[in-house]
């Protein structure tokens, strides 16, 4: 027995020595609880409204306050007209929009229907749907209230038309493929580049190549441009399939698609020149990689919105690039508008690649 106790005794020192099983052991419980119990959240809470009231009296005026009223929405603006609304919209400024025609009031009280104009942001389908049946319910709600007292709310309805943006046959493929193709060129070209410069850092070869006539700069940028080179062929592969296959239109100019996703494909490479410095295994290179796929598909807004998120997580999503490019690439492929409308995104991620050169540059010279 006491051999046996002397053994485990061993296997846990053996366990607690190593960091990188203590981080998967220990570190990843709590950073899955942590997503899973916060980030998936399937509520849409905090819609920014966009309210466009043609009619401008008493009892349009009240259903705007009861839309307001509500947690899920907070209003972005209140606009003069349609084009102003559109233009909030492409500078990612709304997510639903309320129009209230000229003859609301009248129509509702002569005909006992009224109709509502309620535009949502469609590429992404899934919350658009349920903005859009939020919007219904307060509609439903707040009727009786706008009633002359002893009428009978069943003899009259607010009709909402709904009408989806950039996406009117609400195919889920619009939302998720953009964030597909971030996922999988930050996997290729991140965890690939870090496995290859630490291989030549495991076997010894890059000690070799550093006292050859090239300088440490080119020696890097040599390893780094055959998965670059590659990642651009997944990225046109990726483009053929998505439209072809998928029939994903590319609503917006391809030429600033590809210059977006080139840019990406960037700052994967270097993060992987990164994690290359913090790892002195392929395994561990790899454990580093690999632990990128969870906050990157829970704090991407990939799969689940990130206004629904608590403030804590919405703050961490700022650092993953893949938040960056989903919202430029989205706004490329689906919504079609100009490159000056994606400004904001691309020198986020241009600071990365240089933020990443910088560190990575000066951990990688002081390691070797």
């Amino acid at each position: 027995m006491k051999t046996f106790t002397v053994f485990v005794k061993k296997e846990f020192l053996h366990i607690f020595r190593d960091r990188r099983t203590m981080l998967i052991l220990l570190v990843m419980p709590v950073v899955m609880i942590v997503l899973f119990g916060f980030a998936i959240n399937t509520d849409v809470k905090d819609s920014r409204v966009v309210l466009l009231d043609h009619s401008q009296d008493e009892l349009t005026g009240r259903i705007k306050e009861h839309l307001l009223a509500s947690p899920y929405f907070t209003l972005a603006a209140e606009a003069d007209e349609v084009s102003a609304v559109h233009r909030l919209f492409r500078e990612n400024k709304a997510d639903i929009a309320v129009v209230f025609g000229a003859h609301f009031t009248e129509e509702l009280t002569r005909t006992g229907t009224a109709a509502v104009q309620v535009l949502t942001d469609g590429t992404e389908p899934n919350q658009a749907s349920i903005r859009s049946s939020y919007v219904e319910a307060v509609l439903a709600s707040c009727l009786p209230d706008l009633l002359p007292p002893g009428t009978a709310p069943a003899a009259y309805r607010i009709e909402p038309v709904v009408r989806m943006l950039y996406n009117p046959q609400s195919r889920s493929e619009f939302n998720f493929v953009p964030g597909v193709i971030g996922l999988i060129l930050l996997l290729i070209g991140a965890m690939m580049t870090s496995i290859a410069i630490v291989k030549e850092k495991e076997t010894g070869t890059l000690e070799v190549l550093l006292v050859s006539p090239l300088s440490p700069f080119v020696i890097v940028v040599a390893k780094l441009v055959p998965y670059f080179v590659l990642s651009c062929t997944n990225l046109m592969t990726i483009l053929l399939l998505s439209t072809r296959l998928l029939h994903i239109p590319i609503a917006g100019s391809l030429a600033g698609l590809v210059g977006v996703t080139v840019l990406y494909i960037l700052v994967a490479l270097l993060l992987g020149l990164f994690i290359s410095t913090c790892a002195e295994s392929q395994l561990a290179a790899m454990l580093l990689s690999l632990l990128l796929i969870v906050p990157t598909v829970y704090l991407s807004g990939l799969a689940f919105p990130i206004g629904s998120m608590p403030v804590a997580l919405q703050r961490a999503s700022l650092v993953f690039p893949a938040r960056w490019y989903v919202e430029a690439a989205r706004k490329l492929m689906i919504q079609g508008v100009e490159m000056r409308y994606v400004a904001g995104e691309c020198a986020i991620l241009a600071g990365m690649a240089f933020a990443l050169l910088c560190v990575s540059w000066k951990l990688f010279k002081t390691r070797l």
